[in-house]
């Protein structure tokens, strides 16, 4: 697997028959991974950092339920790969959760346009998000908002430093006019953040 090389490829994907066979262990790992790379934004937007494994197991999972072959593989490629951190930049998908449905779409249509207002900060560097690939994440006709959004961060050699020296706050930002919150990245993110997308 050219996991060093910040990439995913045919090459990696296991055979759906093989994938079984490890399966439980990568869930219970990805279940690990997420203790550290699942931060909450306020009381209805969950951040979850992404990297090679996370979205690697996207890929097998995708495939396991869809079973399409090599013909669903080249689109899944090409929908997770860009989301592996590149080596100066943190990825993220990002929720907006509500357990009722008629409250999850009432808030999603006070929220359009929240992709133009979440950043991360660390010290004085603010990094704000970059939407991956053209989707549009808020709808033109009504300015309601997806309720999944995925993120690139774009870190500066300055700002990839200070995160690494683990000196000063580091906080995951939605600033929002209506939903406007931020929460502290943690030590233990931060360093594992730093080893899996830093180059």
């Amino acid at each position: 697997m050219p996991r060093d090389q910040r990439t995913i490829t045919a090459d990696d994907i296991l055979p759906l028959e093989q994938y079984e066979t490890i399966r439980a262990d990568k869930k219970q790992e990805a279940l690990e991974r997420k203790k550290m790379t699942r931060l909450s934004v306020g009381p209805n937007a969950t951040f979850m950092f992404e990297n090679w494994d996370s979205m690697w197991l996207q890929i097998q999972e995708m495939l396991r339920i869809e079973k399409g072959g090599d013909e669903q593989l080249v689109d899944e490629l090409a929908a997770y790969d860009p989301m592996v951190p590149k080596g100066a930049e943190l990825t993220a998908t990002v929720l907006f959760e509500v357990a009722d449905a008629d409250r999850r779409d009432a808030f999603l249509r006070t929220i359009g346009g929240v992709e133009n207002h979440v950043a991360i900060q660390i010290g004085d560097h603010v990094i704000r998000a970059r939407p991956e690939g053209d989707v549009e994440r808020t709808r033109e006709s009504d300015n309601k908002a997806s309720a999944v959004h995925f993120f690139h961060f774009d870190f500066p050699a300055e700002a990839i430093a200070a995160w690494k020296s683990g000196e000063g706050q580091a906080m995951a930002v939605i600033d929002h006019p209506n939903y406007g919150h931020a929460a502290l990245i943690g030590p233990e993110t931060r360093g594992f953040l730093a080893r899996e997308c830093f180059a």
